[in-house]
């Protein structure tokens, strides 16, 4: 969330970064409205406190003077001063709700090095490793080969859940195990410390993450009095790990690997990637999160990133690191790198992970702070977070790059440990 400080100091400046990120100007141009009547209200509100002290004060005198009568009288007059005072303090309230409650619904102010632009054409590549294979055969796609082998089910998952799932089978399964295993290590290696977080999550973890009020609907909900969501992403219990603490600052940066099954009703998505794996209602990802200062963020983000890309060069997967535009950014983001695996049934680059830094956004949603060491008053963590990587796709992106020319999957070398020495998946 943004700070209200800022937006009503920076008004032309959130102005601009909301232009840029496509979101519509007649929401700050209600916060300016319902500010003016804010300031209104507490002038009317502090005359009136002034009016009831000066007040006071006569009362006291004419009683001492005697005067009973006209000190009534006063009296009378002092209690509908009372009245109106708590009438404009309630206005106060709802006031300040109604502002906040807008500042709930602005996003992320996108960094001053992010390409501005409507949407995903203006992002720009910064780097590529590998090259595509080449193949003397037409490469399939995972789906056909996946069913071919036996390793992959869509019909029967529909007959269980409905479209948009999917049964694994076999080597299949043990792919997938075999690939979060790979990732769980490497990140651990690399210093995170692994967690398991609750699949379940509560209304204000979600709140302090951005998913809530604005993409309710993306979220599959439980219907008890709890009111539970089953989590989109390990970002929301993870990152909501220290909500409503201070830490110190020597206890930074964090550094957090999670594995979790991942659920999204992906609404407004129907029509794009109906085929396959690419797009499923339950999903398996591997994720990184950060909490970090201020002034480590960036570098700590730049890191983060790069321990993503990791995974795919030690499984010899080729891909490219785009950075996004201001209008192709998600809610909580300030800066996001998205890095896209190449996929040779759709001769392209897909996306695998997003790797972004939200600033204090988030913190300030959830109240994370740190005690800085130097002294002074508390401080808003930033947090950072990205996949590392989407399992699935990565399962995806194995199965293709991997194929051969007899339908068979070569195992990448990393992960033959992980499947008891398994070097080709075959039928």
């Amino acid at each position: 969330m943004l700070d209200l400080g800022y937006v009503r100091e920076n008004l032309d400046a959130v102005r601009q970064a909301m232009a840029n990120r496509n979101f519509p100007a007649e929401a700050l141009d209600r916060f300016v409205a319902m500010d003016n009547d804010r300031r209104r209200i507490i002038g009317e509100a502090d005359a009136i406190n002034q009016q009831r002290n000066a007040e006071s004060k006569e009362i006291g005198a004419l009683m001492q003077a005697g005067k009973r009568d006209e000190a009534e009288s006063k009296k009378a007059a002092v209690a509908g001063l009372k009245e109106k005072q708590a009438e404009l303090e309630e206005q106060r309230d709802a006031s300040d709700t109604a502002m906040q409650e807008l500042l709930q619904g602005l996003p992320n102010i996108p960094a001053s090095d992010v390409p501005v632009g409507p949407d995903e054409s203006a992002n720009e590549e910064i780097r590529r490793w590998g090259e595509p294979g080449q193949f003397d055969f037409e490469p399939k796609d995972h789906t056909d080969l996946g069913e071919e082998l036996g390793i992959l089910d869509f019909e029967r998952a529909s007959k269980i859940a409905g479209s948009r799932f999917a049964i694994l089978n076999g080597a299949g399964a043990r792919l997938e195990r075999a690939l979060v295993n790979f990732m769980l290590d490497t990140q651990r290696d690399a210093g995170y410390t692994e967690t398991l977080p609750p699949f379940l999550v509560n209304r204000t973890s979600l709140f302090g993450t951005g998913q809530l009020p604005k993409f309710a609907e993306d979220l599959f909900h439980t219907t008890d009095e709890r009111a539970l969501a089953l989590i989109p992403t390990a970002e929301v219990p993870v990152t909501n790990y220290f909500a409503g603490e201070i830490l110190d600052e020597t206890e930074l940066p964090k550094r957090f690997v999670a594995y979790t099954p991942c659920f999204r009703s992906e609404a407004g998505s129907y029509g794009r990637d109906t085929r396959g794996l690419i797009r499923q209602h339950q999903f398996e990802k591997v994720e990184l999160v950060k909490l970090t200062t201020p002034e480590t963020s960036e570098a700590e983000h730049e890191q983060l990133t790069a321990d993503a890309e990791r995974i795919l060069q030690l499984l010899g997967l080729p891909y490219r690191t785009i950075v996004l535009s201001t209008g192709d950014m998600g809610f909580s983001a300030k800066k996001t790198y998205d890095i896209e695996v190449w996929l040779p049934s759709q001769q392209t680059y897909r996306e695998i992970s997003s790797c972004s830094n939200c600033g204090d956004f988030q913190a300030r949603r959830m109240n994370t702070r740190f005690r800085p060491s130097v002294g002074g008053k508390p401080r808003f963590v930033h947090t950072l977070n990205g996949s590392g990587l989407a399992v699935g796709r990565t399962w995806i992106a194995v199965v293709e790059n991997y194929q051969q020319s007899d339908g068979s999957i070569a195992v990448p070398e990393v992960l033959q440990q992980y499947m008891g020495g398994l070097e080709v998946i075959t039928k």
